[in-house]
């Protein structure tokens, strides 16, 4: 589904995505606003990864309260509580996605589409035996940089 400006979207956002998030509010004693649903929603029903700007044009309309401002310090909120991941990218503006599922990213280097991407092979590979002497490693994450076909057809 796709809305009017060709962004890609769910319909609406998964039920157990919002599930996850009213019960880790609930246990991280984090109030459930109509700001922090509407953002955490948005995000989950996204699948291309929105910068905050992005999800401001996107909400504004609904909720014309909303600023920027309250977006970043959502947006800063919801990443501390492991509900929201600021993906990695060489992009000056952050992106962010829901990540419930373990993934990683292939980044367009001409139109900075971003696709989601599993790979067991990484995935269950172990770390080098220098990374187990630095210390502990939280999370590993893979990116991909690239040029999508649509980008790469559009050259030819």
């Amino acid at each position: 589904m796709y809305k009017s400006d060709h962004t890609p979207v769910l319909n609406e956002a998964p039920k157990e995505y919002m599930q996850i998030f009213e019960d880790v509010c609930r246990q991280e004693k984090l109030r459930i606003t109509p700001q922090r649903m509407e953002i955490y929603s948005e995000l989950a029903r996204a699948t291309d990864h929105p910068t905050a700007e992005m999800l401001y044009q996107r909400l504004s309309a609904k909720m014309p309260s909303l600023s920027l401002d309250t977006i970043y310090r959502t947006l800063g909120t919801l990443i501390s509580h492991d509900l929201v991941h600021k993906v990695e990218s060489t992009q000056n503006q952050a992106r962010f996605e829901v990540q419930h599922i373990h993934h990683h990213h292939v980044i367009c280097r001409k139109c900075n589409a971003i696709t989601d991407l599993t790979w067991n092979l990484v995935d269950h590979t172990s770390l080098q035996d220098e990374l187990h002497n630095w210390g502990k490693v939280e999370r590993a994450h893979m990116v991909v940089y690239g040029t999508c076909a649509a980008c790469g057809s559009a050259q030819e």
